[in-house]
């Protein structure tokens, strides 16, 4: 089972807590929105912002979005959702280009289960560039 948060819609900043420039929240629609809710016309420009978008998505219970943007010989059948985790941030540790069409991130997500313990999710993803789009292929949890 894949987890997800309780999301407030009723906040505007982008739950993958991206800054802009004047090192303010970005919003939703500024940032991780721009992909998720334009999948077709959008797509992320590199492997951070996509996992970031997933990210997101996550939050919100977006599992289209999640299912379109995984690759196709990785793509489990569908996402199902615990709506017990309540997800608390992101941070991105790394964003490494591996060439043009391949990459990996590393990040910590950070969650509260449904009885109040927090966890964290520690993941180096990988992504692959495939007609012009990114996609991510799987991760896996290195230890520390």
């Amino acid at each position: 089972m894949v987890a997800v948060s309780r999301f407030s819609p009723s906040s505007s900043d982008c739950p993958c807590g991206r800054l802009s420039s004047r090192r303010a929240p970005l919003s939703y629609a500024e940032c991780c929105g721009r992909y998720i809710d334009h999948w077709d016309a959008c797509p992320a420009p590199d492997a951070e912002s996509l996992m970031r978008s997933r990210y997101t998505a996550f939050v919100r219970g977006n599992a289209g979005y999640l299912l379109a943007t995984w690759a196709a010989e990785h793509r489990p059948p569908s996402v199902e959702f615990d709506p017990g985790v309540r997800w608390l941030g992101l941070e991105v540790r790394e964003h490494r280009p591996l060439g043009e069409d391949h990459a990996e991130v590393e990040f910590v997500a950070r969650q509260r289960d449904a009885g109040g313990r927090a966890h964290r999710l520690h993941e180096r993803s990988r992504f692959v560039r495939e007609g012009g789009r990114w996609f991510y292929v799987n991760g896996e949890f290195p230890r520390g």
